[in-house]
């Protein structure tokens, strides 16, 4: 089984970091293929970005779907693109968000996402509910700048602990969903330190994307994810014809 691991946003390290995680969890027949777009933002905080991460995203979907890829994940945790790659891609597309979010619901009734950036939190609220968890999941955001988890000398880690405490006390959280995949390096030490249940939605998507292949199950092709109408598509953005980019 060979998995595609796309980061949407252009910081190569990152996508080491995700890896990583991806490559820990995955059974031993599993094959990860992380890749970095090559076009966009080098990291993906609120709305703006997230759009103009979503054209590089694709690219690397089609040319994974392409490569014999059985399954992609997108390894950004506000879903980046998600409805978009499932419509473009004949194989399984899970996002980490909801891939976190079911994994997590199965061991915990009362959890709480902690994220990065302020300006990230209200998308992910939206995410909450629009996956069905809203009367279960929070989301607090440590306000640490997403590059700044690579910084030694930065206290970014520090303020994601404060605030994972205050999850714990305040929200009466009974795990934690780390709402970055840029934090899934952290996903074991978390655990120990506060021994409850920490999820990255890095690894919970390996094996919803593993369960997925190995059911035979993949996006249904009727109605919302239906492949893209043919038509034509002027400027910039020419070569991202439907036929056009699934040649790639």
């Amino acid at each position: 089984m060979r998995i595609l691991v796309v980061n949407p946003n252009t910081t190569a390290s990152m996508t080491a970091t995700i890896a990583d995680s991806a490559m820990r969890v995955a059974n031993a027949g599993t094959e990860i293929l992380a890749v970095t777009s090559s076009m966009g933002p080098v990291s993906i905080e609120g709305y703006y970005d997230e759009v103009f991460a979503v054209p590089g995203l694709l690219i690397e979907i089609a040319k994974g779907e392409k490569a014999g890829a059985d399954a992609a994940i997108i390894a950004c945790f506000d879903d980046t693109g998600l409805d978009a790659a499932r419509a473009l891609a004949n194989i399984p597309v899970v996002g980490i968000c909801e891939a976190a979010l079911a994994t997590t619901a199965f061991i915990a009734q009362r959890f709480t996402i902690v994220t990065t950036m302020e300006r990230s939190r209200l998308p992910l609220e939206h995410l909450v509910h629009r996956y069905g968890m809203a009367g279960r999941c929070k989301v607090r955001a440590a306000d640490i700048p997403v590059l700044s988890l690579e910084d030694p000398a930065s206290n970014a880690r520090d303020r994601l602990r404060k605030e994972i405490s205050a999850a714990l006390s305040e929200d009466r959280a009974e795990a934690i969903v780390l709402g970055c995949a840029g934090m899934a390096d952290l996903t074991a030490e978390l655990r120990r330190e506060f021994g409850v249940p920490v999820v990255d939605g890095v690894a919970a998507a390996v094996k919803q994307a593993e369960a997925l292949v190995t059911l035979g199950l993949s996006t249904a092709k009727r109605g919302a994810y239906a492949s893209p109408v043919r038509k034509p598509y002027k400027g910039l953005l020419e070569d991202f014809e439907p036929e056009k980019l699934a040649a790639k």
